[in-house]
């Protein structure tokens, strides 16, 4: 894939402010696309937007294909009249820091319902025209999904392999009578989805006329509770009782002694040879209907995925299997009509196999600054190593900011590992000629100089904030994913700023 050369921001939108508890698709999102634009950027690198599961992880998604309806803006449904600006108004007061899971799923849910009891009276013909519209645009997997969250609605959310043989079989009779004793739970959900898909590609048109293109990130597995691996069970490895017989995770690296076990069920790369790997075909290609590129994230498992037994503790005891990756992705490219933009995540545990998989298909790696100072010259995350078919960043969702990196590297002490972070924050001075009174500004410089065509800073890094600003610790079930920046960051000092150091180093557009 070629790059123009190019720069942008990672923010996830529940990071974005606003007054229901949690970012949304509404004026703060357009106001931060404006922010882009002003300030030079063509890009904006999202993190799934699927529905979240377990630990409110957008990795962990209830399907590869659904949206998050938390995100769906309350005063766009006012806007669209669907609610009442009376039904906002009593809106809690949710905190302005962090995203409080369990009351947003609660008032936003209640708002939803509210709007879909409003729309099912509406005699809006154009209104009811869209909506048939989006049932067409989602057909490959809606009913599936609509049908499975009604269920898991009635189940209490517990996994679909434990509502009982006949739904777990999803055997023709059970599915039958589930569809008429749901009928009307069946259609709030797709009338849900109805709401975030317009909002979404709402805003993500105001991205093309403002010059700035969406990246999307695509999660290698999906969760076991999910409706993906519920209505497909087949091409899952999973057990005659439906859980899954091994699970993906990483081996012990410098995020974890024991490795990573993230307990999603593998595929059964076989079953989707045979089916002409039709099921990412799918997903693939409606991705790339919301986004303009992807981030696929863990890439290496493409290559080779790390298989730990479902009963296992860690993931000390896995296992590296071969992946198909070749073959897939001549079948998406062939399916995408050669247009394949896709960033690989490349990270971890990498074997030269997993760059050939990456250069056949010429998909741009990734370069992380924060893994670049241990002092070897050659080591390909500093920036004089980068390539530029390559995507820079300051650090991704799973690195500490940079100001809280920086300083975690002023340990005290003798120990062996006091010892090893001085020396890596000694290296990072020096390479980067600086005193690291603005450390997070001497990255961005760095990423940004870099021959990488594209370079990607995660908003929290351009705000120079410390480790409280943190969206994700890795092997960390608390905590995450809630981090939202105040209304008035945002600001035209730091817009300048931005936009001067993207000229300075080549990456404007032409039309700025």
């Amino acid at each position: 894939m070629t790059l123009p050369r190019a720069s942008g921001l990672l923010l996830h939108p529940t990071s974005l402010p606003g007054r229901y508890g949690i970012g949304d698709l509404g004026a703060e999102a357009y106001k931060f696309v404006d922010f882009l634009a002003a300030s030079g950027q063509s890009l904006w690198q999202v993190m799934p937007l699927g529905p979240t599961g377990y630990g409110d992880s957008p990795y962990q998604s209830f399907s590869a294909f659904a949206g998050n309806t938390l995100l769906v803006s309350p005063e766009r449904l006012v806007e669209d009249g669907l609610l009442n600006a009376e039904d906002l108004a009593g809106a809690p007061a949710f905190s302005d820091e962090r995203v409080e899971y369990g009351r947003v799923i609660e008032y936003k849910h209640e708002l939803l319902a509210q709007a879909f009891e409003n729309f099912k009276r509406s005699t809006d013909d154009a209104l009811r025209r869209d909506y048939e519209g989006f049932l067409g645009y989602a057909s490959a997997w809606l009913d599936d999904y609509a049908l499975y969250s009604a269920l898991k609605d009635e189940h209490g959310g517990a996994s679909w392999h434990t509502w009982g043989e006949g739904l777990a079989r999803r055997e023709t009779g059970a599915l039958a009578h589930a569809r008429e004793a749901f009928r009307e739970r069946i259609e709030a959900h797709k009338f849900f989805q109805y709401e975030f898909f317009k909002q979404w590609l709402k805003l993500r048109a105001y991205c093309a006329e403002r010059g700035v293109r969406v990246v999307g990130d695509m999660p290698i597995f999906v969760a076991h509770n999910s409706a993906d691996v519920w209505a497909r069970p087949h091409l899952f490895q999973l057990k005659e009782d439906g859980s899954p017989s091994v699970v993906a995770g990483v081996p012990p690296d410098a995020f974890s002694a024991t490795g990573q076990l993230w307990g999603n069920p593998l595929y059964d790369w076989e079953k989707m040879r045979a089916e002409g790997f039709g099921w990412w075909v799918e997903r693939v290609t409606f991705s790339l209907r919301l986004f303009d590129a992807l981030r696929l994230d863990h890439f290496r498992g493409f290559a080779a995925y790390w298989e730990v037994p479902a009963a296992d503790a860690t993931a000390e005891g896995g296992r590296w299997v071969q992946a198909p990756g070749r073959e897939l992705f001549h079948t998406l490219r062939a399916a995408t009509g050669g247009n394949l933009p896709i960033f690989a995540e490349d990270l971890g545990t990498i074997t030269p196999d997993v760059h050939a998989l990456r250069d056949e298909f010429d998909f741009p790696g990734m370069r992380v600054l924060q893994f670049a100072f241990g002092g070897d010259p050659h080591d390909t995350h500093l920036p004089h190593n980068y390539t530029t078919n390559s995507v820079a960043y300051t650090g991704t969702h799973d690195n500490d900011t940079v100001v809280g990196w920086f300083r975690s590297r002023s340990a005290k002490g003798r120990t062996e590992e006091a010892t090893r972070l001085r020396r890596e924050r000694d290296f990072c001075l020096k390479y980067l000629r600086t005193n690291g009174a603005q450390i997070h500004w001497d990255f961005i410089s760095a990423a940004f100089s870099s021959v990488a065509a594209t370079a990607i800073v995660p908003l929290q890094d351009l705000l120079g904030l410390d480790s409280t600003a943190r969206m994700n610790t890795p092997a960390s079930a608390e905590g995450n994913w809630a981090w939202r920046f105040p209304p008035d960051a945002l600001n035209t000092e730091l817009s300048t700023r931005l936009k001067e150091t993207t000229r300075i180093y080549g990456r404007l557009r032409p039309s700025d």
